[in-house]
């Protein structure tokens, strides 16, 4: 038998990943950047990417952009590549819930969180595919989330977004796999981010959301590392336009 140790190594590979200064996005920086990536983290807040980086040290550097900001793109783009070359991997972890309810959504909101949650994912993606595409590898990992095939009060803009992020995945496969470029999404289930903040400041609604998912409990930051490096690394080389739901089995009730 082989060794395969080497499907996990990320050596010689540059990870892009949005919404890197807090939650899920930095753990995902960490977590690529402790198999051997060069990592490059993208969000609007420079104090807390600054930490990122020197938490990681000299295979880390930072970009502060509003990925959402059709303006900037091009600028952005650019600023990802220059520390370590353009990256093969994209990691598009920023995300906004506004938490409107329906009778309540406005446009400000809405378009907020479709350009954010999704536009955001694909534009950037496309602006970095040509290069993927020269090398013939390329991987791209999207965020779904509960939101993706459950309603949840509150959520009729983000879940929107988040069941169009299942599609867009899909479509970006269809588009790209041939070229060695694989497109898959995560679906967290309950993780204490600052996103889902006002979840588990609700210890009764915490907990019935633990009793909700098959383990018995939410998620831990550390839960998404295995994941995240699978998704991200030659250990999914075959594995392309899925939805891997890392909610401890909440959508499976």
């Amino acid at each position: 038998m082989t060794g395969n140790t080497h499907l996990f190594d990320l050596s010689g590979k540059v990870a892009c990943i949005t919404g890197a200064s807090s939650g899920l996005g930095r753990r995902a920086a960490l977590t690529l950047a402790a198999a051997g990536a060069k990592v490059v983290g993208v969000a609007r807040r420079a104090d807390a990417l600054d930490n990122l980086c020197a938490e990681i040290g000299p295979a880390a550097a930072a970009v502060v952009a509003d990925v959402a900001s059709r303006d900037g793109l091009e600028r952005t783009v650019a600023d990802i590549s220059a520390p370590f070359g353009a990256p093969d991997i994209l990691v598009h972890a920023a995300g906004v819930n506004t938490r409107e309810a329906a009778d309540d959504v406005t446009f400000n909101g809405w378009d907020q969180t479709l350009a954010l949650n999704l536009s955001a994912p694909f534009f950037l993606s496309k602006a970095f595919v040509p290069e993927m595409r020269k090398k013939g590898w390329g991987r791209i990992v999207n965020f779904a989330s509960l939101q993706t095939t459950r309603a949840f009060p509150g959520g009729i803009a983000y879940g929107a977004t988040k069941g169009g992020i299942a599609q867009l995945t899909r479509a970006m496969a269809e588009a790209w796999s041939p070229d060695g470029i694989t497109a898959n999404a995560i679906g967290p289930g309950f993780f204490p981010t600052e996103l889902t903040a006002a979840v588990f400041e609700d210890d009764a609604r915490a907990a019935r959301n633990a009793a909700q998912t098959c383990i018995g409990r939410n998620g831990t930051l550390s839960d998404m590392d295995g994941p995240i490096l699978f998704l991200c690394s030659d250990a999914s080389a075959y594995v392309t336009g899925q939805v891997l739901m890392v909610d401890g089995g909440f959508t499976a009730k």
